[in-house]
Parts: structure tokens; sequence; C-alpha cells
């Protein structure tokens, strides 16, 4: 049998396949050889030398010609030839610093002869004349000499056709080139041009457009092979299962499907951004449903719009957050074209979960057997650093399901099973390492801070852009990379319209992740307090102290929602929801014993719990 395929289906397939390189990376160097040296082609791509010669005209003229020079001879140079050109430009063209410190002292000269407080006594109509114009001449001569002598090649090149992709370009190279050589001079010209890019690519600049099938080959080209180079900057599925063949492709952009990006004028014909949805029931669980509900549910019954691809094009836009923008573009344009949709959701991977949990098992370990071989330890302390990582409960289950536990503690053998994925083939093993899983996993997502914002950095960039943590997933993806970084646990993060703008404001003012009751059922502080209360007599009992049981245990919720203190006090101890200084110091200077029937509660509120 014979197969039709139409032009453009041709087209895709055949350069699908042959996976280019989006980015245009540098080609690799020459291999060395003995023989002699030819004589030079005049055709052959210039030495990094001559690229130099060409930087040093561009940022002395900004002509044109030079500009174009450059732009052509850097995209023929290997690594260690691009690696080259951005040390001289980082070095040789940075702020000059001798015209900085002489301004300066003119400056602080003419500050300290008192030309600022007569002028300010004696003010000029229109402050022309007088010593307040040379104050105002000497502060602008300032801002120009403190304005790198590269900024102006940048904004040169990027007036210039192709520039912009070619500042990219430089960028990612430059990010690469950080990696290994993390210099100041590097990190200011990295600083400076992604605060330019951030500039020109704001959202005013950009157009939101639908990928569709009857879009031009070229660009559906692309889209399938920056899905295969998986340049991700967010969270990606496809990352996991990329797309394959014209089949699948055609179904991710045919019926129940979406897919938007964001494109620049000034790189035509490839989006630097885009994202994939997918028009559902209600929000999916596993990826499963996403990519293999077949058939794809009806456009008129979809009520939820699930994001589940968001991939960046280019590497050299890292840190530039088009994917917020993005995000709510589509937002606007779901609600606008299908009112019938209503939940805004994503299903996410959670890439440092595993790395976490291992670390934070191998430290445990290591203090536990530090204490045990300390002869200097007196018998019932612990480390200020230990903590109960699993309940007793969980660590019962853990020592059931597994075979041949040889005496080893509950932590040590979670790390040894968790070290290989083979532990999904054992019902007995997924079964024990649920509940703990999926608790520690909560905790991973909504407690754990790195500089006051979400450990995770999927969890971040949701969060900042308005989201909350509404649900975990167990085993939601059970592909080998899933079960390594989270061990196949996947979140739902919400986008709830009304609360998307105090949600972020409150993210990033004072780092609180917002989470719905569902995930607040996983939360260690949460079981750990509800025991800490049994223990005074609160749960379970109608009459403790004054207060009804109900009142105890609304107090509790807010307190593990809101991050706010729960401090219980029974005669001479002190019971606390978080574990915090300031609340033992607290207890030990203010405390009074309390007599057994009564019980006083006080919520404190601190700025650092």
């Amino acid at each position: 049998m014979t197969r039709n395929h139409s032009p453009k289906s041709l087209a895709v397939l055949l350069r699908a396949r042959m996976h280019p390189d989006p980015v245009s990376p540098a080609p690799p160097p020459p291999a060395p050889t003995a023989a002699a040296a030819p004589d030079p082609d005049p055709s052959a791509p210039p030495a990094a030398a001559a690229v130099r010669h060409w930087l040093h005209a561009s940022v002395s003229s900004s002509a044109s010609t030079a500009l174009d020079r450059f732009s052509d001879g850097y995209r023929s140079l290997d690594r260690p030839g691009r690696r080259e050109i951005l040390r001289s430009l980082a070095a040789d063209y940075d702020v000059p610093r001798a015209r900085v410190r002489d301004l300066m002292r003119q400056y602080l000269s003419a500050a300290a002869a008192g030309g600022e407080e007569e002028e300010e006594e004696h003010p000029e109509a229109g402050g022309g004349g007088g010593s307040a114009s040379a104050m105002y001449r000497m502060e602008r001569g300032l801002r120009e000499a403190l304005r790198p002598k590269y900024a102006g090649f940048l904004e040169a090149m990027n007036a210039q056709p192709g520039g912009l992709k070619l500042l990219a370009v430089i960028r990612a190279d430059l990010l690469a080139l950080l990696g290994e050589e993390n210099l100041p001079a590097l990190r200011a010209l990295d600083g400076y041009l992604k605060e330019k890019l951030v500039t020109w690519l704001s959202p005013a600049a950009l157009t939101l457009h639908q990928i569709t099938w009857d879009d031009p080959a070229s660009l559906l080209e692309k889209i399938v092979a920056y899905e295969v180079c998986d340049q991700l900057t967010c969270f990606d599925l496809a990352a996991v299962h990329p797309i394959r063949n014209l089949i699948d492709l055609k179904r991710r952009l045919g019926v129940g499907r979406r897919c938007f990006g964001y494109f620049h004028p000034a790189i035509p014909g490839e989006p630097l951004i885009f994202i994939e949805v997918a028009l559902l029931k209600d929000t999916a669980a596993s990826i499963q449903e996403v990519l293999w509900d077949d058939p794809p549910t009806p456009e008129s019954e979809a009520r939820c719009a699930l994001f589940y691809s968001i991939s960046s094009t280019q590497p050299g836009l890292s840190g530039i957050n088009l994917g917020k923008f993005l995000l709510k573009r589509v937002i606007e344009m779901l609600r606008r074209d299908m009112p019938s949709v209503q939940i805004f959701a994503t299903l996410s991977p959670i890439p440092g979960f595993m790395q976490w949990l291992l670390a934070k098992l191998a430290s445990q370990i290591k203090l536990a057997e530090a204490e045990s071989q300390d002869g200097s330890l007196l018998e019932g302390t612990s480390s200020t650093f230990r903590e109960s990582i699993l309940f007793p409960e969980e660590e019962r289950m853990i020592h059931d399901a597994v075979e041949h536990a040889g005496g080893k503690s509950g932590i040590k053998l979670l790390q040894d099973i968790l070290k290989s994925s083979q532990w999904v083939k054992s019902d007995k093993l997924s079964s024990a390492l649920k509940s703990p899983l999926m608790r520690l996993c909560a905790r991973y997502l909504a407690r754990e801070k790195k500089r006051g914002k979400a450990l995770d950095a999927v969890a971040n960039f949701h969060l900042q852009n308005g989201a909350m943590i509404e649900r975990i997933n167990w085993m939601a993806d059970q592909s080998e990379k899933g079960i390594q970084q989270s061990g196949g646990i996947m979140v739902n993060y919400m986008y709830r319209l009304e609360n998307i703008e105090e949600y972020a404001l409150s993210y990033l003012g004072t780092g609180l992740a917002h989470t719905s009751s569902n995930l607040l059922q996983y939360i260690e502080s949460r079981a750990a307090v509800i025991e800490v209360l049994g223990k005074v007599n609160l749960v379970g009992t109608c009459v403790v102290s004054k207060l009804s049981p109900g009142v105890f245990l609304q107090a509790l919720l807010y307190s593990l929602e809101h991050r706010v203190a729960l401090v219980a006090f029974s005669q001479d101890d002190c019971y606390t929801t978080f574990d915090d200084n300031p609340l033992v110091d607290f207890f030990l200077v203010y405390h009074e014993p309390k007599v057994s029937n009564r019980l006083s509660i006080m919520v404190l509120k601190f700025t650092h719990i």
C-alpha cells in the first residue's frame, strides 16, 4: 500500500528527523592534524583575532558594516574562539574606572566647597547657571562614565537585522562560560545584557499566536525540534514523551488541544516560548490522562484548561520570565473563547524532590551514627540538627515490607530502597512508601525554602506567578525519569483568577506558599501537632478546659495554613506548632506553671517562622 503525504507533511517529517539545532551553537573545534598547514583560504571562517578586530570597530563606531562582519565572524567561531571574544568584550570594554574616579573627585570637591548648600539657599529660576549647573553637568558626566563601553555595541546590535537572535546566542555562550569562570567582569556583562533583553522583550513587543496545523511547515518543524532538544525553563511533560511523529504532532494541535507561542518581530517565524494546553473535563492526575486520552474530551464538555508543557526555545533568555506573561495572556484568551472553561491548572513534575530527600536521609544517618559513637553525649540527648523524618507507623510499615532488614533503621532502609527505581515494581514496597513520600513531598513543596522562596524551581515559577499548590498525585509519572526525580509524584498548581495577584504579591513579599486543604493533610507538622495535642488530652475529650476541642482544631488548622505559631501551655510543658527559638525563649522567660485542668492558648505571630 502506498502512503500519500501532503507537501507540508513531508517537509515537517523530513526536517524534523534531521533534528537541526535551533540555537546555533558553536561549531566543534577542528580535529588536529600533523600535516603542514595549507595556505589561508579567503573563504575560510575568520580567526578570533579578526573577529576581535570587528568587535573593536563595532564598539568604536557602531557602523552597520562592522556589526555585520562581527556577527558573521562570531557565528563561525568554535567554542574556544567565542569564549576569547566574550572575555575581551567583558574586560576590555567595561566601565572606564579611571575616568569615573576623576569625575568622583571633582564632584566631591565641588560638594565640599559648599556649592550645593549655596544653591539650596539661593535657588535660581529654571535651575540654570551657577554651581547648580556645574553639579548637574558632573552628575550627567558620572552617569555616562558609569555606562560600560559595550552598552552602545549591544544596543546597536539589537537594532541590526538578526541582531536580537545573535545577542541571545551570545548570552547562552556567556552563561556556559560563567559556569566555569565566575569572574566579576563576566557577571557584570551578563547582568547588563540580561537587563537590556528584559527591556527589549517586554510583553508590549511580543505577539501571541495560536500555533495550528495550518501554520508553515518551517514553524511546525521548529516546534518538533525544540521539544527534541528539550530546551526547558519551567515544566514539560513532553520532555518525557516528546513529539515522535506526524500523528503525535497533529494530535497536539488538534481537537481538545491548544498551542500558543510568543513571537518577536526581530525573530520571525520562531517562537521564543510556547505552551501546550489540554482541554479536559477535570484536572488530570497523571500524564496518561493528558497524553494518551483517546478519544480526546469533546471541547464542548471541557471545563479545565491544563497547561502541560512550557518550552523555552532560547537558552540565552534564561532568567527572563516570559512564561509568566504567556500564561496570563493564554488564560485571558481561553476565558474569552471558551467561557465554559473555569479551571486553569498544571500537571507539573517535581524535579528536585528525590535529590533533596536523599540528601536529607544521608545527613540524618550520619548524625545518628556520630551520636551513637560519641560517648560524651548523655543518654537520651540528641543533636540540635536531628529530626524524625519517619513517623513510627511509617517506619514499621517499611520494616514489614523489606524481607531482610538486617537491623537497619527505617531511614537507612528508605535510603537503600530509593537509590534504585526498582521499588515501583513491588506492590508491597510501593504501598509502604506512599505515606512517607507523599507527606515529605508536600513538605518539600510548601515548606522547604532557598533565600525565602520555594526550593523547587518549578514550584517557585508557579508560586511567583500567583498559583497555589492544589494537589499532589501518587504515581502520576511512572517513567524512569519521573521515578528518579520525584518517586513518580506530580503536582497540580491551580490558578484561581480572583486570587492570582494576591497570591503572587504575598509570595514575593513573604515567601508564603498558598496551599489547598487537600495538600495540608500531608504536611508533617499537622500530624505532629495533632499528636502533641493528644498528649494533653485535647483531641477526643469534651471537657479539658473552658474551650471546646472544635475551637482547638480550628486554631490548629489556621496555624498550619497561615504559618502562625500555636502555643499551648500545660503545667510545666510547652507545646508549639513550629520549632522556633523565639518560642523557646518566650517559654523560658515568661511561662508560669498552670494547674493541670487548665490550658492557656496564645497565638503568636513571628516574622521568621
